[in-house]
């Protein structure tokens, strides 16, 4: 036996020894994955998908369809059957030849299958190319139905993608050459690691699977995320209100207040020094404050959205305006939050109180006749659904509503990351956008079905009006100067409603700035990246599509654009004002405690 043979079988008996040493670790961590699994919470039938009656009526109108037009059904039916079985002769034909090698492939490039083995190897490239084309079947099916309204036509189009996407040969190990791949060449450690992944997710959630999409250690919250200095001066059971310290010497007299959507934490416009919104204002020179919201628990059940305006809104603009001693203020709102500032607007209107100069709404809706890509999650089967579960426990978990947004984007923050940590056994990457967004908070009960009944379902505040405190408030009773921020591939609030919000609200003077990119790229976006563009149009009567076709282009982040425009409602420059000033107790250090939770 020579040199090289005796090392060739020492390593090969390594290679057995950490396989087997995985295999039993394996076997191990199974068991914790039995105890752990049977934990998690019984999600309701409601909340898990449409109710069974829709698909029972997409099902008889695909029927009806095809009996009032087969030729077309049977037309794409047999274009179907004519490429599977063609592309099935051709891979064999190969084979018989003595060729391992994949046929021709015209599917559609799909970042899914970007590992060169979905392209070489005919085994993998028959499975994706099967795949792709049965997707497409499915979704011509789906656009076969005519006999569907606007709504279910759209549901049906998402569901049935979300089945396609769940079906990815891609999510699972044996179609999956990547994982395959990486488990041989780690004797199987990759799996190991990868199962260690998925029982940790298991056990930090009670048993819940919710995907870790950035590693939580990276990141402390008021030490490398949320880090622009400034103080809690103000506090009540809804809010802090921060104070940030100036980077100027002076400031505009007209201070600035900031309400961020209490679905999640404000700190999403303070990540990094780099992409802070919140720092870029300070250094513009605008006297800034911003509400942190509590998380709420089941104490807050009969918190209503009368309460997040008197107590959260009204009493933030009262504090902004005593501590820097001024007789206005200006506003923004972000998404849930613009559409309360708005409603907020309305009633001051009605009570003649003057107290805000302006309002800038960060992609925002208030006209819910158009409800978007999230509208899937609006109809009465989910909506009631989730009626039940907040008058038991008193709240809307943030599990819900964080799996909501997360299928408008499963590839991305489902089965992505789930393949990357449960397949392949790597950690979650350090990303702070993803640490924050996995950092999301509770809706009170009675405020989420005002919501979602009165706005998203009634659109209520467009049309008829919404009641709120003792009265009813509406849209057009918005008359200051606004601008609105819009965002162009936003998933969450699509932006030709937000545009058609606008216009129906009643001032005088509006702004409206379409920013490239989706709901949080699109507003957080500063200049220095030079990384999306925006739009601007000033004519505000036209269509949406109308309003973009002939819209300017212009190139880097909205920012400075709209500095400039709440610098012309923020007055003269006066001293830079201090958190603390005066008689003002500071209660905390920027974040505060609201948003640090043990």
């Amino acid at each position: 036996m020579t040199t090289e043979d005796i090392s060739e079988t020492a390593t090969s008996g390594k290679n057995i020894d950490r396989l087997e040493a995985n295999l039993a670790r394996a076997e191990e961590l199974t068991q914790r994955l039995l105890s752990v699994m049977g934990k998690g919470r019984a999600v309701p039938a409601a909340l898990q998908g449409p109710a069974p009656d829709f698909y029972a009526k997409a099902m008889g109108a695909y029927w009806a369809e095809m009996a009032q037009n087969p030729a077309k059904i049977l037309e794409h039916q047999l274009e179907y059957w004519s490429k599977s079985v063609k592309h099935y002769v051709e891979a064999q034909h190969l084979m018989m030849q003595g060729k391992f090698e994949a046929p021709r492939d015209e599917t559609p490039k799909d970042r899914r299958f970007a590992h060169e083995m979905w392209e070489t190897n005919p085994y993998f490239n028959f499975i994706k190319q099967q795949y792709l084309r049965s997707s497409q079947a499915i979704q011509q099916a789906v656009d076969d139905i005519d006999d569907l309204e606007e709504g279910e036509k759209s549901r049906l189009e998402y569901f049935s993608q979300q089945i396609i996407d769940m079906l990815s040969p891609t999510n699972f190990l044996p179609t999956n050459p990547e994982a395959l791949e990486l488990a041989a060449q780690t004797e199987g450690e990759s799996l190991v690691k990868g199962l260690e992944n998925l029982i940790k997710d298991l056990e930090a959630n009670d048993g819940d699977l919710v995907v870790t999409l950035a590693d939580k250690d990276a990141f402390r919250i008021g030490e490398n995320l949320a880090t622009t200095e400034g103080s809690v001066v103000f506090r009540n059971r809804m809010f802090e209100l921060i104070q940030y310290k100036p980077t100027t010497d002076q400031v505009h007299e007209t201070p600035l207040v900031i309400f961020p959507p209490w679905i999640n934490k404000f700190y999403v416009m303070d990540l990094k020094p780099q992409n802070s919104l919140i720092k870029w204002i300070v250094d513009q020179g605008f006297t800034l404050f911003v509400v942190s919201w509590v998380n709420p628990d089941e104490s807050y059940a009969d918190v209503g959205m009368t309460d997040y305006v008197e107590e959260g809104y009204l009493t933030a603009i009262d504090q902004v305006k005593t501590i820097c001693d001024v007789k206005k203020v200006n506003a923004v709102g972000y998404c849930i939050a613009g559409t309360t500032l708005s409603i907020t607007l309305a009633l001051m209107k009605q009570r003649k109180d003057t107290s805000v100069n302006s309002a800038t709404f960060f992609t925002t809706l208030t006209d819910f006749s158009d409800r978007g890509e999230v509208g899937v999650f609006l109809d009465d089967d989910f909506v009631d659904g989730i009626e039940v579960e907040v008058n038991g426990s008193g709240v809307l978990d943030h599990f819900y509503m964080s799996r909501t947004f997360s299928f408008l984007r499963s590839n991305d923050l489902i089965y992505g990351p789930a393949i990357k940590s449960y397949m392949m056994g790597k950690a979650p990457p350090a990303f702070d956008l993803l640490y924050w967004n996995g950092d999301g908070t509770n809706l009170p009960a009675k405020m989420s079905v005002e919501y979602l009944r009165g706005l998203c379902q009634a659109d209520k505040l467009a049309t008829d009006g919404f009641d709120l405190a003792g009265t009813t408030v509406r849209l057009k009773d918005v008359t200051i100067p606004v601008c609105a921020i819009a965002c162009e591939t936003d998933h969450i609030a699509a932006w030709k409603s937000s545009y058609r919000g606008v216009q129906k609200m009643g001032s005088k003077e509006k702004t409206f700035i379409l920013s490239e990119s989706g709901h949080i790229a699109g507003i957080i976006n500063p200049p220095s990246k030079k990384k999306y563009g925006h739009y601007t149009n000033p004519k505000m009567g036209l269509t949406p599509e109308d309003w973009q076709s002939s819209a300017d282009k212009h190139e880097g982040s909205w920012w400075p654009r709209w500095g400039a425009w709440l610098a012309k409602k923020s007055g003269k420059k006066v001293a830079a004002r201090m958190p603390g000033a005066g008689d003002r107790p500071i209660l905390a250090a920027a974040p505060g405690t609201y948003v640090i939770e043990e």
